[in-house]
């Protein structure tokens, strides 16, 4: 009973949200996909959960069955993907990347597009000259702590401690912690 309810509620919310995919154009036009990504984070609970899932399954570039993402997190790129069985905590903001199966982030995570998307000239100014943007990649079955702040790939079965800041590729089945972030011994 149980799988069909959960899939009854998964109908029903896509039904609900297809507006705001329409509006977002299905996660092409940035202006309105940010607004609906923006304004479904505020929704509570199970429901807003429900509601966040089915419209990344319209928006992102794929969207893995059982996912929860909790209240005000949001994906600020469309650019995404989440495998099967992912959570995502409470008031993540994620840049463009792709989480592996079963991974589970905890609340205030921030995943970035990569480290080089603010740069400044020979006089201080900050400039779009070279700027790059990555895609992150978190691996399958990965745990990061509150308030981490990821800005590199991360291996698969590996541990991000609370707070830590990710600026370097951290190898498969490893614990980092600090800022920045280094291999736990």
């Amino acid at each position: 009973m149980k799988p069909v309810a959960k899939w009854l509620a998964s109908l029903f919310a896509r039904i609900l949200v297809f507006p705001a995919a329409c509006l977002a154009g299905f996660g092409k036009w940035p202006e309105g996909y940010m607004l609906c990504a923006q304004a479904l984070a505020q929704s509570p609970g199970i429901i807003g959960s429900y509601l966040r899932v089915a419209f990344y399954r319209f928006t992102l570039e794929g969207v893995g069955p059982d996912c929860r993402i909790s209240l005000g997190s949001y994906f600020a790129h469309p650019k995404a993907s989440l495998g099967p069985r992912v959570g995502i905590g409470s008031y993540c903001v994620l840049g463009s990347v792709d989480i592996g199966e079963g991974t589970q982030l905890a609340s205030h995570v921030q995943i970035l597009s990569g480290m080089k998307q603010h740069l400044r000239d020979n006089s201080g100014n900050l400039t779009d000259e070279g700027r790059v943007f990555k895609r992150i990649s978190i691996g399958p079955q990965c745990w990061i702590g509150s308030g981490a702040i990821i800005g590199a790939d991360v291996g698969a079965k590996s541990t991000v401690g609370a707070g830590a800041v990710v600026t370097q590729d951290v190898p498969p089945g490893v614990t980092v912690t600090g800022n920045p972030a280094r291999k736990k011994e």
